[in-house]
C-alpha cells in the first residue's frame, strides 16, 4: 500500500462540512468519491481538521491509503476530472506510511475576514463576514495578542466540543486590514470547535468600540463561554493550511491568504 497526501481547496458554501455524512453533502464524500474513481477501488481520508457546514479551505491537507500505481500528477488531474467545481487538488505527494495528516501537523492556520461597509455584499456574502460599521484594526490586534499563549481556552469552546482538554497553544494572534477587509489570522497547535469563530465574534465587539481591548484577556482567564462574544458565522472562516515537519516534503500552493476580492486571484 502506498499512503498519499494531497493539498485541497474548496468552497464550504456548497457542503455541510468536512466530515462525511449519510444524509448530507460533504467534502469528505465528495473528494473521496473523486479519488476513489481514480484509484479504481474505494478510498478514506483523514484530514488535517474538520471543517463546519460553510467553511472554506484554502488548504487542507489529508492523506489516504491505496493500493493502486498512479504518477501524483494522476491524482491531482484525475480527481479534479471527477470532483465538483467547489473544490480543486493542488497538489498530491507520496508520504511515508507513518505519516498522518492530523496527528503529524504541529501547527494549524486559519484566517476569519470581516467586511466592514455600510452595504451588504452580494458577489462575496458566502465569502465573508460583513458589519456594517467601521471597526478599530487597532484595538482588535491589541486584543487578539493577549490570547497568545498556552491557555485554557474554555471561553471560546462550543458546548458540544469533545476535546478531551481545552488547553492550546496559541502561537500567533492578529488583526490586520487589507484594503476593504479585516483579517483575523491565528495560528496553534490546535483548536477547539468554534474556537476562531469565538474568538472572532469577540473581537468584532471591541472593533464596534462595545468593549476594550483589555477585555478578551479577562474573558479567556474567566474560562466562561458566556462572558465572551457571540459566535461569528462560518462564511468568514477559511481553513488556511497546517504545518508538517520538514522532512515530509509537503508543498505548499497557498500562503494563508484568501482571495483578494472576487475574481482577483492571490
Amino acid at each position: 500500500m502506498t499512503r498519499v497526501a494531497v493539498g485541497v481547496e474548496y468552497d464550504g458554501s456548497a457542503f455541510a462540512g468536512w466530515q462525511y455524512q449519510h444524509h448530507a453533502r460533504s467534502v469528505q464524500g465528495e473528494l473521496e468519491r473523486a479519488l476513489s474513481r481514480v484509484a479504481d477501488h474505494p478510498v478514506a481520508l483523514v484530514a488535517a481538521g474538520r471543517t463546519d457546514a460553510g467553511v472554506h479551505a484554502l488548504e487542507m491537507v489529508a492523506h489516504f491509503d491505496t493500493s493502486a500505481a498512479r504518477p501524483t500528477q494522476a491524482w491531482v488531474l484525475g480527481a479534479n476530472a471527477n470532483a465538483s467545481d467547489e473544490l480543486t487538488v493542488h497538489w498530491a505527494h507520496v508520504v511515508p506510511d507513518a505519516f498522518d495528516a492530523r496527528r503529524s501537523a504541529h501547527a494549524r492556520r486559519y484566517v476569519y475576514r470581516i467586511l466592514d461597509r455600510p452595504l451588504r455584499p452580494a458577489l462575496e456574502r458566502q465569502r465573508v463576514c460583513w458589519v456594517r460599521r467601521t471597526l478599530d484594526v487597532t484595538a482588535m490586534d491589541a486584543a487578539a495578542r493577549t490570547l497568545v499563549g498556552h491557555h485554557d481556552f474554555s471561553a471560546f469552546r462550543a458546548s458540544e466540543c469533545q476535546s478531551r482538554t481545552p488547553l492550546r497553544d496559541l502561537t500567533d494572534a492578529a488583526v490586520e486590514r487589507n484594503g476593504p477587509y479585516v483579517d483575523v489570522r491565528v495560528r496553534a497547535n490546535a483548536f477547539l470547535h468554534h474556537m476562531v469563530r469565538n474568538i472572532a465574534g469577540s473581537l468584532i465587539l471591541v472593533g464596534r468600540g462595545e468593549r476594550p481591548a483589555e477585555w478578551l484577556g479577562t474573558v479567556l482567564q474567566s474560562r466562561d463561554r458566556t462572558q465572551a462574544g457571540p459566535t461569528a458565522p462560518p462564511q468568514g472562516l477559511y481553513f488556511a493550511g497546517a504545518e508538517y515537519p520538514v522532512e515530509y516534503g509537503l508543498p505548499s500552493y497557498t500562503l494563508g491568504r484568501p482571495p483578494a476580492g472576487p475574481g482577483v486571484l492571490r
